[in-house]
């Protein structure tokens, strides 16, 4: 599979990348600034400079024609502030999936996070983040031309992935390794079962493989 991931140099997309690519599949991620090809040609992905917040529909689209899915994994990062919560987690996230519909690229998984929520209330930093992924979500949703999954992440860690997950559409609050949303986001973009669900994701007691068979229906 060619796989194009947006926000390529994040640490699941790093962490991702490295699994696609060990398994044989071509990797693409899109970073936003040079000198950071490095770190994605070290995890096995070619790496294409792409300013999300600046680039336009028709220049993503490029960078997407012939791939075989996309996963929106970019982020406005922690100390960022209110206005680029809605231009990156937001507004971003909506530019690639025009760019994805517009390229014909059907499967498409998107990284969010457990509470978001268009109409979530609140007035700091985190409540505006929580909006912004709910607003890119719901925007994800209403469209027939992709074969989308929603993840959504409990707490994130740098523990060790142990392999052992709870997938479902409520979890529940919980905490999450890195390396096993990465390693639940490779199953999903294998999965088209699994296109048009929302799934929480936390530690739990199921291998992925089988955590994501079961969502899926299999």
């Amino acid at each position: 599979m060619r796989i194009v991931i947006a926000g390529g140099h994040g640490q699941i997309a790093l962490r991702l990348e490295r699994l696609l690519a060990a398994r044989g599949d071509e990797v693409v991620g899109l970073v936003r600034r040079s000198g950071q090809e490095g770190d994605l040609r070290a995890a096995g992905a070619e790496a294409a400079l792409c300013d999300l917040e600046s680039a336009s529909v028709d220049e993503v689209a490029k960078l997407l024609e012939g791939a075989d899915a996309a996963v929106f994994a970019a982020g406005a990062g922690p100390g960022s502030g209110a206005d680029r919560k809605n231009t990156v987690d937001r507004d971003a996230a909506v530019l690639f999936a025009d760019a994805a519909e517009r390229a014909g690229v059907r499967r498409y998984v998107v990284v969010s996070s457990m509470g978001a929520d268009p109409a979530h209330q609140g007035d700091e930093i985190f409540d505006a983040y929580l909006r912004a992924k709910g607003e890119a979500d719901a925007s994800v949703r209403g469209r027939k031309a992709l074969d989308w999954t929603i993840l959504r992440p409990g707490m994130l860690t740098d523990d060790a992935g142990t392999g052992l997950v709870r997938l479902e559409a409520s979890t529940g609050r919980g905490p999450i390794p890195r390396d096993d949303v990465a390693a639940v986001l490779a199953e999903l973009v294998d999965s088209s079962a699994t296109a048009g669900l929302t799934l929480e994701l936390v530690s739990g007691s199921t291998p992925v493989s089988v955590a994501v068979k079961s969502v899926a229906g299999n």
